[in-house]
């Protein structure tokens, strides 16, 4: 039975506080406190719970959603400035300076270092999150006192300091961070991982937006995120997770009670016993109709290597075609035909009652044997940071510097071993870029801004990147938000095609499976999923057929002005006189 650690609140003195001006703790706390290993384990605990809450699996973005979109992916006038939160709190960087102020009582300097260390990687974390959210934001690098005003009512600090505060915090933690494998506890690898996450996304983020008046431009933070990438690749414990099943090997990295350590670096603990659980089964069976988009399946490339939006006639193909001698993949996040659950025979074909598109998602479900009886909630671990995540940032930080030139080697290190893992042709760099996929650069359903000599390669590891991180937490979202890709927001959240009313045998097993029909009377059918025109299913074509269209009266818009960052709370912008709002939000 695998090792549950706990991230315990240590006692209502250490409890999280949405203020920075909270009083001290009192001298008799502090002088009994911080003493010794147990102690600081006990209160970077918290940290974890705080900082590392998820989401995990439940991304919803242009290419995977629900019945009902949140204001977030709507848009407009639908996302409006928050009176409070919103994501602009502080009371865990309270709580980490806190503890950085008052280590020095530790007397056993290897103790000492070593806590010092993780402090400093949280508040990294904790500075990634509001930078990624706000841009600009003030930087504090210890507990302000209820004297220090001017401090806690100070302006903004610039992008480029924040984030090179946080580049001295996390180069700390990777060199006295313990070097030893743990998967619930931060480690080197963990810092050397998040390192080329934010470097990165920082990297990225100044060569499509602009770098503006700041020190250092894209090429100094996407040298960075290499760098660390590259160290992680060649240095630790981990590597791409595969036991030559390609078919399963993807799907069981999600589908595992215990972490699978040979690949996750870090994973979130769960524990149907002590009520600690996440629905990631459940929502692939349940009825909040999650699903994928005719966009991301189009997106997988032929199990050959080919482009599938390169055949006659994708565009209508209808699911069968359209999902057969796919990557392997595809059958590991969506059902497919000859679907089964882990340690069951019986196969499944999509069921309309699950999903708003016919795409329905299966990465996360787990075998009945595991579930038994509690197959809502399940208490398996969840990937944090895993080293397929590692090995994209390398590819991608090198196809994007304009310093250096991106090899076929730093291909074979990063993409590769990816593409080998899922039984697919590795990527050939000299033919990416003499041939950029049509689709992948289109802005009906790709990404229309990029260019350069490298443009197909950074298409292909765009592709790799959303197939192999989907669904794990929020990537997709500030993916988009980096790349200044936002529009892809409105492009179609369309489902599966079909020609119009009718009886469909999706599997082809010689049964049908969905019937749709029109008027009032319903058919006479064996199908297990019957679907009314314009009531139960909505074709984009109507009566002459089309695309499943769970959202043509929903709203779906991307504000370039204003959308690529979130707004600061009114309330603290009426506290604090200093503070000024970002662009595009008004003042509510």
């Amino acid at each position: 039975m695998k090792k549950r650690i706990l991230f315990l609140m240590v006692s209502a003195v250490f409890a999280v506080s949405c203020s920075l001006d909270k009083f001290p703790l009192d001298r008799d706390t502090v002088d009994s406190y911080f003493k010794d290993e147990e102690q600081l384990q006990n209160i970077s605990n918290t940290f974890y719970d705080d900082l590392f809450d998820g989401p995990f699996y439940d991304d919803e973005s242009d290419i995977c959603f629900k019945t009902s979109l949140p204001s977030l992916l709507r848009g407009g006038n639908l996302r409006t400035v928050p009176s409070s939160g919103g994501g602009w709190t502080w009371g865990t960087l309270r709580n980490i300076n806190n503890m950085l102020d008052n280590i020095h009582r530790c007397d056993n300097e290897s103790v000492r270092i070593k806590y010092t260390a993780v402090a400093r990687f949280f508040r990294a974390y904790f500075y990634f999150l509001k930078v990624r959210d706000f841009g600009d934001v003030p930087w504090y690098d210890h507990e302000l006192s209820v004297t220090e005003k001017d401090e806690l009512y100070k302006a903004r600090d610039s992008r480029d300091f924040v984030v090179t505060k946080m580049i001295e915090d996390i180069d700390y933690a990777i060199r006295y961070l313990p070097d030893e494998a743990n998967a619930y506890r931060v480690t080197k690898w963990t810092a050397l991982a998040f390192k080329s996450r934010f470097c990165l996304f920082e990297g990225t983020w100044r060569k499509y937006h602009g770098n503006g008046n700041m020190a250092h431009d894209a090429d100094y933070y996407l040298k960075q995120a290499a760098d660390a990438a590259d160290e992680f690749i060649s240095t630790s414990p981990y590597r791409i997770y595969g036991t030559g099943k390609p078919d399963t090997d993807y799907m069981m990295l999600f589908a595992s009670q215990n972490a699978v350590t040979e690949e996750i670096i870090l994973a979130k603990n769960y524990s149907l016993a002590l009520s600690i659980s996440h629905f990631g089964t459940y929502d692939t069976f349940g009825q909040n109709k999650r699903a994928y988009n005719k966009k991301f399946v189009d997106s997988f490339l032929m199990k050959d290597g080919s482009r599938f939006t390169d055949r006659d006639g994708w565009e209508t193909m209808e699911y069968y075609d359209q999902v057969e001698d796919r990557d392997p993949r595809l059958a590991q996040i969506i059902r497919c035909p000859g679907y089964h659950r882990i340690d069951d025979d019986v196969q499944y074909a999509p069921d309309f009652g699950n999903t708003c598109t016919g795409y329905q998602v299966v990465k996360y479900a787990q075998s009945y044997n595991i579930l038994d009886m509690n197959w809502a909630a399940s208490d398996n671990d969840l990937p944090i940071f895993r080293a397929a995540e590692v090995y994209l940032n390398y590819a991608e930080a090198m196809a994007e510097r304009t310093d250096v030139s991106i090899t076929q080697d730093d291909i074979d290190k990063s993409i590769n071993p990816l593409r080998t893992r899922a039984g697919m042709p590795g990527l050939d760099l000299k033919k990416a870029n003499a041939d950029p996929c049509p689709f992948m650069s289109s802005s009906l359903y790709g990404y229309s801004n990029v260019s350069g000599e490298n443009k197909g390669v950074i298409l292909e590891i765009r592709r790799e990147r959303t197939i192999e991180l989907t669904q794990e937490g929020d990537f997709r979202w500030y993916d988009l938000m980096r790349w200044k890709e936002g529009k892809c927001i409105e492009q179609g959240l369309y489902g599966m095609y079909f020609p119009g009313t009718g009886e469909y045998d999706l599997d082809r097993d010689g049964k049908a499976d969905v019937c749709i029909y029109e008027g009032d009377e319903i058919p006479e059918t064996e199908a297990g999923n019957i679907l009314k025109l314009g009531n139960t299913v909505i074709l984009s074509g109507d009566s002459d057929g089309g695309y499943v269209d769970p959202h043509r009266k929903t709203q779906h818009i991307f504000d370039e002005a204003r959308d690529y960052l979130f707004p600061i709370p009114s309330e603290d912008l009426a506290i604090n006189g200093n503070l000024v709002q970002n662009p595009g939000w008004t003042k509510k």
